[in-house]
């Protein structure tokens, strides 16, 4: 059974509750599906904003920015300042499997801000840039009451497309020195993007970059409902950070409008699904072959050449197939 008192806390806007809550499911916890289990009716009220990019994007500036942004001009129309949530991923220390870099250092200005809740997360050996925690923290926040919430990821090239499964809006940063823009177009974030943004536009070359993605935009003569925008901004000065939060505010409208958005979180859910049964079938597989003598064997038969990958797997496969599974 979920933890009634636990969840309770969460929805009633508990830091400390919702703190203790993201370090279950970080930690994969055997309690974390009761957990979110029990929260699941509550989740559906927050807006999710995703940036990616490179690293030196200025990402973590932009971010902080964001939030600023949001809680002092508003969000979606409403009079009050919006609740935002932060989930920053950030490399995994070798020593101790934390993140390296902690929210204080990164977003200062807002740790004194009730309005504001800021998380970073280990990406603990995850292969993309966002660790396999996220999407579970991201409900944890919805429960909590955030009206946004912003996921900024490590930056680590084409395993950066993790972004567009979790995020409403996708913000795609980059520099104009260094070759990032075509690095992004070359790694296919020129298809996940909602708006992309050339930050620390002030420096040589900005005009040329946002030229050329728009350039590239404009190739493609396919139907859709949104056409992705190119934006400046100098992040550390503030400049241009208004035109992008009203830009996010009109995608998440045009989104709402045309259904894009209920659609992009239908196919969320049936994916989250499908990788959650590929987890357990994982974890089950592993769990008949080290146990049964005549799979251990053709294990030792694939690692010595003697068998083939394939056959072996049928066989792994039929006996997941009529086993019992395990609970976990």
């Amino acid at each position: 059974m979920p933890d009634r008192s636990l969840i309770d806390g969460i929805l009633a806007g508990d830091k400390r509750a919702l703190a203790r809550a993201i370090t279950i499911v970080e930690r994969s916890d055997p309690a974390a599906r009761d957990l979110l289990h029990g929260v699941s009716p509550h989740v559906g009220g927050s807006y999710t904003v995703g940036i990616t990019g490179p690293p030196g994007a200025g990402k973590s500036t932009l971010v902080d920015r964001i939030a600023a942004d949001l809680r002092t001009r508003g969000w979606n129309g409403s009079a009050q300042p919006p609740k935002v949530g932060i989930l920053a991923a950030d490399p995994t220390s070798p020593f101790t499997g934390g993140a390296i870099l902690a929210d204080r250092v990164r977003m200062q200005r807002h740790y004194r801000d009730p309005g504001v809740y800021i998380r970073s997360m280990a990406t603990r050996g995850s292969q993309g840039g966002l660790p396999r925690s996220t999407r579970d923290a991201m409900k944890l926040l919805d429960v909590y009451g955030t009206d946004v919430t912003i996921v900024e990821t490590v930056g680590v090239g084409q395993a950066e497309l993790d972004i567009m499964g979790l995020a409403d809006t996708v913000i795609v940063a980059v520099v104009p020195e260094g070759g990032d823009a075509m690095q992004a177009m070359k790694a296919g974030l020129m298809e996940i993007a909602d708006l992309f943004v050339v930050n620390k536009a002030d420096r040589p070359g900005a005009d040329a970059v946002v030229r050329d993605i728009s350039a590239v935009i404009s190739w493609d003569t396919r139907p859709r409902e949104w056409v992705p925008r190119v934006l400046s901004t100098r992040a550390l000065e503030g400049a241009g950070i208004d035109k992008l939060v009203d830009s996010i505010g009109e995608h998440k409208a045009s989104s709402e409008k045309s259904g894009l958005l209920a659609r992009r979180r239908s196919e969320r859910r049936k994916q989250e699904m499908f990788e959650i049964v590929k987890s357990r079938v994982d974890r089950e597989a592993q769990h008949i072959v080290a146990s049964n003598h005549e799979l251990s064997n053709c294990v030792h038969q694939v690692e010595s050449g003697a068998l083939d990958p394939h056959t072996a797997a049928q066989k792994v496969l039929q006996a997941i197939l009529g086993a019992k599974p395990q609970s976990s």
